[in-house]
């Protein structure tokens, strides 16, 4: 089991990219929450980049369909296999954009 990390940087353009690899889960899904909680002022695009999430259970993907719902959002891929299994699994693979080169990205 890998422990969590989530990075930030910010890009031109307001474009903000989140990091995250490990596991997140229940416990831990508030590192990516806390990552995008931008004050005082929202960042453009926001890109996720999951391509080393090794897992990501139910309570990951609400919060990535919860910001999502919150400002403009891109997922940077390509997916690890059992994200992209569970999001197609739970039909929310059509609501995400996902990049699969840093160009397309930001």
């Amino acid at each position: 089991m890998q422990a969590p990390e989530v990075t930030v940087r910010a890009e031109a353009n307001g474009v903000r990219v989140v990091v995250c690899s490990g596991e997140l889960d229940l416990d831990t899904t508030g590192l990516l929450l806390d990552a995008c909680d931008v004050r005082p002022v929202p960042a453009g695009l926001l890109v996720i980049d999951v391509r080393r999430v090794e897992f990501g259970d139910s309570s990951f993907l609400n919060a990535l369909i919860r910001l999502r719902n919150t400002r403009p959002l891109a997922l940077q891929g390509p997916l690890p296999s059992q994200l992209h299994r569970m999001m197609e699994m739970t039909g929310a693979l059509p609501l995400f954009t996902v990049r699969d080169s840093a160009e397309q990205a930001g």
